[in-house]
C-alpha cells in the first residue's frame, strides 16, 4: 500500500473548506430569498392596511364598495370603522401565516396568533366579510381557519 503524503491530506483539506463554504454561502442565499419574500409579504399586507385605513378615514365602507360594488349602503362611521378593521385584521393575520410558514415566526408567538384568528372568525358580524375574503387566502391558511371552532353556526 502506498502511504498518502501530507501534501495530498492538506490539499483534501482545502478541497473540503471550500465545499464547506461553497455549502454555507448557498445556505446563506436561500435564507435571503425567504427573508425577501417574506419582506415583499409584509410590505404588500402594509400596502392592505393603508389602503384600508384611508377607506375608513374617508367614511366609506370597503366591503360594500370594493368587494359587492354596492355604493348605495348606509352604515354608521362605527359600523364602517369595524367592518374595515375586520378586512384589516385578516390582512395581518395572513402575513403572520406567511412570516410563519417561512419559519420566521416561533410556535409560541404563532399559537397565540391562532387564538386571535379564532376570535375574529367567531365574530359573528363580520362573517360575511370572512365569506368573501376566503376565497383569496391560501388553501392552507383557510384550513386552519376553517378547522377552528365555529360559534357563528350555532
Amino acid at each position: 500500500m502506498k502511504k498518502v503524503g501530507s501534501d495530498t491530506w492538506i490539499q483534501l483539506l482545502g478541497m473540503l473548506g471550500v465545499l464547506a463554504g461553497l455549502v454555507f454561502v448557498g445556505l446563506e442565499m436561500r435564507q435571503s430569498q425567504q427573508i425577501a419574500l417574506a419582506a415583499q409579504q409584509q410590505a404588500r399586507a402594509a400596502l392592505n392596511v393603508g389602503h384600508l385605513n384611508s377607506f375608513t378615514e374617508s367614511g366609506i365602507d370597503h366591503q360594500f364598495v370594493v368587494w359587492e360594488e354596492n355604493f348605495n349602503y348606509e352604515l354608521s362611521k362605527e359600523e364602517i370603522a369595524f367592518r374595515n378593521q375586520y378586512h384589516v385584521s385578516w390582512h395581518l393575520y395572513e402575513n403572520d401565516y406567511y412570516q410563519y410558514r417561512q419559519g420566521l415566526m416561533d410556535e409560541s408567538t404563532w399559537s397565540a396568533k391562532k387564538v386571535g384568528i379564532q376570535n375574529i372568525y367567531n365574530m359573528c358580524r363580520g362573517r360575511v366579510i370572512y365569506a368573501h375574503r376566503v376565497r383569496v387566502f391560501a388553501e392552507e391558511f383557510r384550513a386552519i381557519v376553517e378547522a377552528l371552532p365555529d360559534e357563528c353556526a350555532e
